[in-house]
């Protein structure tokens, strides 16, 4: 199974994330000690990685490449993919090979799958609340910057998996002007204009009042973040806007709000819950000797 993200290294993650497991480089490790003190070393395993719950799956592919990472001759089935939507008892994968290797790669795999699994669950959660009753089919859930350091790619692709859209990956590919930089500015036009003037593409200017709208559109924002608004005062900033530039919602949203925010007629609403704290999917991995 083929797995490859921009910017994103498969095979060292899985490395990195054994060698931190096995305890590489410490005193003593380098070993699964329990594995190797109660497995023989010929012994030989089968087992079906499961969800318990109904979720969005993702991350299987990786849970592949840390049992080949350690047994390249496994014999691995996946049952479903990414993105599908998976009713509590699913099989998700089947698994054949050694024991030893199996066991030693369970852990990091089932981690994995569980955390990218449990962000698009909550993701998928989000944008059926937004497009639900009252809310706005047209809107775009998108993902945010606050995801755990070293993680961002994957946690940005579970989003995916969700049904949500990548915001940007990080400082380097749009501008995001706030509060703190119009602070240094002096404005939200002066901070505008500095941006353009570097020759920026892209500048997303956060506005908290609706009397900064006008100044930032002026000054040639590309896109308008409406923090910490009310559906109605959303509403008002979307009328005025009027089209010029995309508009999306930030701050106090949740899954009894999103759907208000929604219905305000904003193009996006970005969620920072997604990343920063989707509880793990509950999914079990039970083997058997054969």
């Amino acid at each position: 199974m083929t797995f490859t993200l921009p910017g994103f290294d498969l095979a060292r993650f899985v490395r990195a994330t054994l060698a931190e497991d096995l305890g590489e480089g410490l005193p003593g490790g380098g070993r699964d000690v329990t594995s190797e003190s109660v497995i023989p070393a010929d012994a030989r395993f089968s087992g079906v990685m499961d969800s318990r719950d109904a979720i969005v799956v993702a991350g299987l592919p990786l849970a592949e490449a840390f049992f080949r990472e350690l047994d390249p001759d496994c014999t691995i089935e996946s049952l479903v993919h990414d993105g599908d939507q998976v009713a509590p008892g699913t099989d998700l994968m089947r698994i054949e090979g050694r024991a030893r290797a199996l066991l030693t790669a369970e852990r990091s795999a089932l981690n994995t799958v569980q955390h990218l699994s449990g962000i698009a669950t909550l993701t998928h959660a989000y944008v059926t609340a937004m497009r639900g009753p009252g809310g706005n089919p047209a809107c775009t859930l998108l993902d945010t910057r606050k995801t755990i350091p070293g993680l961002r790619a994957l946690e940005k692709y579970a989003t995916r998996q969700g049904g949500a859209q990548n915001h940007r990956m990080g400082l380097w590919d749009a501008a995001m002007i706030k509060d703190n930089h119009v602070a240094v500015a002096g404005s939200v036009e002066e901070a505008v204009r500095r941006a353009r003037a570097a020759g920026v593409d892209r500048i997303i200017c956060e506005v908290d009042e609706l009397a900064q709208i006008e100044p930032a559109l002026a000054a040639g924002a590309h896109h308008l973040l409406l923090d910490n608004m009310a559906p109605d005062m959303l509403a008002e900033a979307v009328r005025m806007v009027a089209g010029r530039v995309p508009t999306e919602a930030s701050g106090g949203v949740n899954l009894q709000t999103i759907a208000a925010k929604a219905a305000s007629g904003v193009d996006y609403i970005s969620v920072g819950r997604l990343t920063q704290s989707a509880p793990a999917a509950d999914i079990g991995l039970d083997f058997k000797p054969l």
